[in-house]
């Protein structure tokens, strides 16, 4: 009797405690499926993973009653999780493989700013500079300098003023007109060595090419730098270009042939026609412009082809000039010279008007 009681209070404290434990679990799942608050979410706290979830408490279970004592664990999780743990399970996840990855270092980035910077500027190094456009300018005016009047040079003219134009707009007309003058100077250096060996009766022939060539060759290369010429030479050295290269000429050519030249110059004015007009007209001409002062030594020779060279005729010379003119008209026909159809034709009316005046003499009219 006393143990059939005693298994009936057992049986009821197990159902006692089963519907405690029932309303426990139920308690804990409301709690893990209500939706969590509008409040924005702090940024978690760096922990082991799992050290997020939610807390359930734990309810010691004595299923055998509190005769032996066992102690029951809290219950399992329910199956359906929350949503707020799963995202903060996620960002763990995230940051430890951003903590994995490798930063970029500071090199590598410096070092495509760079080249892109570089591509989207066109920047030209004086190693660009020195390789891909001065090559191009220096047989352009390779090419310049020894052409011949009437010849055709095959170079684009378009190219090569882009070319200068580019070297200055990115700092290179200092080391450009450098080149320029240190190429030019070479050149001239030649020429005065070639000139040096030419024989006497061709000496005179020989400069006046020479000459010519290279004033013809300023016409061609002082247009293709006049960029250079305009916002370096002009605007920090104060000069031009074309009186530094016409200068070039006179230093490394005239000033070394002058005292060679100027005696076959006035041989050739005593002889008439050992050297052409034109040529002598030329290097008249050319050495006035060269050096002005020049003139003092053969005055009436520069006087022959320069105007303005003597002092004004005085009234008393006039007599001493006509016989230097009859004197240079008998050594013209002494040489073969003959005179133009006009001439001729004057001469011929003189002829007959003068015939017609003799015989309308000899018949007495006046």
């Amino acid at each position: 009797m006393e143990e059939s009681m005693e298994e009936e209070e057992v049986l009821t404290y197990e159902a006692m405690m089963d519907d405690q434990n029932h309303n426990n679990w139920e308690a804990a799942v409301d709690s893990f499926r209500q939706p969590p608050p509008p409040l924005s979410i702090p940024a978690p706290v760096r922990e082991p993973p799992g050290g997020q979830l939610l807390a359930v408490s734990a309810v010691s279970i004595d299923r055998k009653g509190p005769k032996e004592g066992l102690a029951m664990g809290p219950p399992p999780p329910p199956p359906e999780a929350n949503g707020v743990i799963m995202m903060l399970k996620s960002c763990d996840a995230a940051a430890a493989v951003a903590k994995a990855a490798p930063a970029p270092t500071p090199s590598s980035t410096i070092n495509i700013n760079t080249s892109t910077s570089k591509f989207l500027m066109n920047v030209i190094t004086i190693e660009d500079y020195k390789s891909t456009y001065w090559p191009k300018l220096d047989g352009a005016i390779d090419q310049l300098l020894t052409q011949s009047p009437g010849d055709y040079i095959p170079i684009s003219y378009e190219q090569i003023y882009s070319c200068v134009y580019k070297c200055v707009c990115q700092q290179h007309s200092e080391q450009m007109y450098s080149d320029l003058i240190k190429k030019i100077t070479h050149h001239l250096e030649r020429v005065s060595k070639e000139l040096q060996a030419s024989p006497p009766d061709l000496y005179i022939e020989r400069f006046n090419i020479a000459l010519g060539q290279y004033m013809g060759a300023l016409q061609s290369i002082v247009p293709l730098f006049i960029y250079m010429n305009k916002f370096y030479i002009e605007t920090k050295l104060n000069r031009d270009l074309k009186d530094d290269l016409i200068k070039l000429f006179t230093e490394h050519v005239a000033e070394k042939h002058i005292y060679s030249l100027m005696p076959l110059l006035l041989e050739a004015q005593s002889t008439p026609f050992q050297v052409t007009p034109s040529t002598m007209a030329n290097i008249v001409k050319g050495l006035y412009t060269l050096r002005p002062e020049w003139v003092q030594m053969a005055p009436t020779l520069f006087s022959k082809f320069i105007p303005n060279i003597l002092p004004p005729a005085m009234e008393s010379e006039l007599s001493e000039y006509a016989a230097q003119d009859q004197k240079l008209q008998r050594e013209l026909i002494q040489n073969g010279f003959t005179r133009g159809d006009q001439s001729r034709k004057r001469a011929g009316d003189e002829l007959a008007y003068n015939g017609s005046s003799a015989c309308a003499s000899s018949r007495g009219y006046r």
